[in-house]
């Protein structure tokens, strides 16, 4: 397999946004929604967004939005594995603290040879899901689905298993990791305030308050 020219990293990183959001969305994402979560404006995403659709990475139809092809999609699940996978790597082997692994790992990602991380996948027992609970597309680049809600969105009294959280705010998952909330740990959601105030859950280690914008980024499953 070849390496990857670093030039292509900036078409990875859109296309692995279109599949985020399109996942979320469920249909075609709008160039704005696109633009929020790159961090950058309508204007430059245009352009990007009309040389992904000559290289038949993604099709833009005006006034509805774009979707992943085929290939888009490959490439967006591939990086997607490299970059949850060299998570893990780091999280795993070198002892780096799971809430610096994701920009590390948004360096890395572009870089890794198929053959590389075909490797580190294996070193690592061929791992189904990233330090922060998410899924890592298989080597044929099958996403694992999983149905996940938010924690906001949970009942008081219902029990719940903590799947995964965004990975993309550190301070998120400092402030999880120093109450023992990690992937994996069962919650019960105790009190809720109203107007999206915090929510209290139990776990083993105690109850705590978490407030509503955590609430929101936290992905919880039956």
């Amino acid at each position: 397999m070849q390496h990857h020219a670093p030039a292509s990293s900036a078409v990875e990183d859109y296309l692995k946004a279109v599949y985020a959001l399109e996942t979320r969305i469920g249909g075609p994402v709008p160039t704005n929604a696109l633009a929020d979560r790159l961090g950058v404006t309508a204007g430059s995403v245009s352009g990007m967004l009309r040389r992904l659709d000559e290289l038949g990475l993604l099709v833009h139809e005006r006034y509805k939005g774009v979707q992943l092809t085929d290939e888009g999609r490959r490439v967006a699940l591939r990086t997607l594995r490299n970059h949850r996978l060299l998570e893990l790597l780091l999280v795993e082997m070198l002892d780096v603290p799971w809430d610096l692994v994701h920009e590390e790992a948004e360096l890395l990602e572009h870089v890794l040879s198929d053959e590389l991380a075909e490797r580190i996948a294996a070193k690592l027992g061929n791992p189904e899901f990233d330090p922060h609970g998410d899924p890592i597309p298989s080597a044929d680049l099958d996403m694992p689905e999983q149905e996940t809600r938010a924690l906001a969105d949970v009942e008081v009294g219902e029990t719940v298993g903590f799947v995964r959280v965004s990975d993309a705010d550190p301070a998120m998952l400092r402030y999880l990791h120093e109450r023992g909330i990690v992937p994996g740990v069962t919650l019960t959601l105790t009190a809720r305030e109203p107007f999206g105030g915090p929510l209290s859950v139990r776990h083993a280690g105690g109850t705590h308050a978490l407030g509503g914008q955590l609430a929101a980024a936290m992905r919880v499953a039956p």
